[in-house]
């Protein structure tokens, strides 16, 4: 892998990660064009791909933190000042910070939980143009129709389990080819009559461990993987870097735009893209690995074969 290549898939990564239009189809057309350019870059099963992937995911985890500490940091503040409260009085009054933790566990278990069956069966189902370029209009419609949400009613004191059961349930419906992650648990809080501020930060508050526990997931075939790895130090480094600047600015972006009722900008943007899958039918699977046999091997196999 080039460093050029390193800072195009950091940059799609960061910016399609936190923008609700569907990072994996971008990812994955992204990886073809590689390979159809002639590319040397690791199939997706490989270590190297594998430990990117994780890279990179932890890049766009830097972008949370720059763009959101306020609200984190009171969020850890909040919770750590309960849970001494609680210790002291026994009460489980006025938890709200504990309470909003407790529920991204939730959100988080249920995701998993239904994560390893849809990754499982519905993935693959779903890889087909056609069916892609169907959920794409799918979350088009989810985007236009939070820009009309006006009735919000529902602040951080009174989100309820319910409120984590389907945005749990929303959030693993992201796995699928097309869906949204960021805009599918938006448009969930919204309906659920959460306010746009309250929603947008508990949805990429709950990113943060539901990326740690997918990428940690991921990255268990890296037990036990002996040797080095044909991607330089300075790709991966590069890599995150780059996933952690463009999506600061792409999490601001899409902050400023809910906040503003403009999601249907993206809306525009994913119709457009179904009507490209539409029409060019890209193979959506994941890419096949690239034949890494140095040229001299290929060469001995072709003279003990004639000989």
């Amino acid at each position: 892998m080039t460093i050029w290549e390193a800072i195009l898939l950091g940059a799609i990564q960061g910016l399609f990660m936190f923008i609700p239009v569907s990072s994996s189809s971008h990812l994955v057309i992204a990886q073809h064009w590689l390979a159809d350019a002639g590319s040397a870059i690791p199939g997706p099963d490989t270590p190297e791909m594998i430990f990117f992937n994780l890279v990179v995911h932890l890049g766009t985890m830097v972008s949370v933190a720059v763009v959101m500490w306020r609200p984190l940091l009171r969020l850890l503040r909040g919770t750590l000042r309960e849970l001494i409260w609680f210790a002291r009085r026994k009460t489980l009054r006025h938890l709200i910070h504990l309470k909003l933790m407790l529920l991204g566990v939730i959100v988080v278990g249920i995701t998993g939980v239904l994560g390893l069956f849809i990754r499982e069966y519905g993935t693959e189902v779903f890889a087909t143009p056609w069916i892609v370029a169907i959920l794409l209009l799918v979350t088009a419609a989810i985007l236009w129709w939070t820009d009309k949400v006006s009735h919000t009613w529902r602040g951080a004191a009174q989100m309820t389990i319910w409120v984590a059961v389907v945005i749990g349930l929303a959030q693993a419906l992201a796995l699928l080819p097309g869906i949204s992650r960021s805009g599918i648990t938006i448009a969930a809080a919204l309906a659920l009559g959460m306010h746009r501020k309250i929603a947008a930060q508990f949805s990429f508050f709950v990113a943060i461990p539901t990326i740690v526990s997918a990428t940690a997931v991921q990255s268990r075939s890296l037990i036990g993987h002996e040797g080095g790895f044909s991607i330089s130090a300075e790709a991966y480094w590069v890599a995150f870097l780059v996933a952690a600047v463009v999506g600061a600015a792409a999490l601001w972006l899409v902050l400023t735009l809910l906040y503003r009722a403009k999601f249907r900008i993206f809306a525009v943007y994913v119709v457009i893209f179904a009507a490209f899958i539409l029409i060019f039918q890209p193979d959506l699977s994941d890419p096949p690995p690239v034949d890494e046999t140095p040229a001299h091997e290929d060469q001995d196999a072709e003279t003990s074969a004639r000989s």
